[in-house]
């Protein structure tokens, strides 16, 4: 009786070592998928998140590749989908023209901030400029060349 628990338990305790390996090797292969993501931010303008993920009640991804035009809102229809309660269905739109990008606000119902100051009317991003929608921060990361 006593050999049949042993082999038991033997077996239990190599699958729980199998599965620990498992993990750590699926925690492996994401990291570096992560930073393949990454690379393909070289040559396009994007939207990083400056909030810490983990402490959002929502998903979001580290970083957003700008389109020609990107809405950014709460609604699922939006380029980017922000689930914050503070951020209007369709929130602010974000176009590019010629090289440059703008930022518009879409008459959300908590404006739109850029570097700290409300935006009434079309403003050109700058590089490193922080935008500001309900509770989340994301920095504009414009690449050229």
């Amino acid at each position: 009786m006593f050999e049949i628990i042993s082999q038991i338990l033997r077996y239990i305790f190599i699958i729980i070592m199998y599965l620990f390996l498992l993990s750590i090797i699926r925690l492996i292969y994401l990291d570096i998928k992560s930073m393949d993501v990454k690379r393909t931010y070289t040559d396009r303008a994007y939207l990083k998140v400056v909030n810490r993920l983990d402490s959002l009640d929502f998903k979001m991804e580290e970083y957003y590749v700008l389109g020609t035009q990107t809405i950014i809102g709460r609604s699922n229809r939006c380029d980017i989908t922000i689930k914050d309660k503070f951020v209007s269905k369709e929130h602010l739109a974000i176009r590019e023209d010629e090289g440059s990008y703008f930022i518009e606000d879409l008459n959300s119902q908590n404006g739109t901030f850029l570097n700290g100051e409300e935006v009434y009317d079309i403003m050109e991003l700058q590089d490193g400029d922080k935008i500001g929608v309900g509770f989340i921060q994301l920095l504009f990361v414009e690449n050229r060349g």
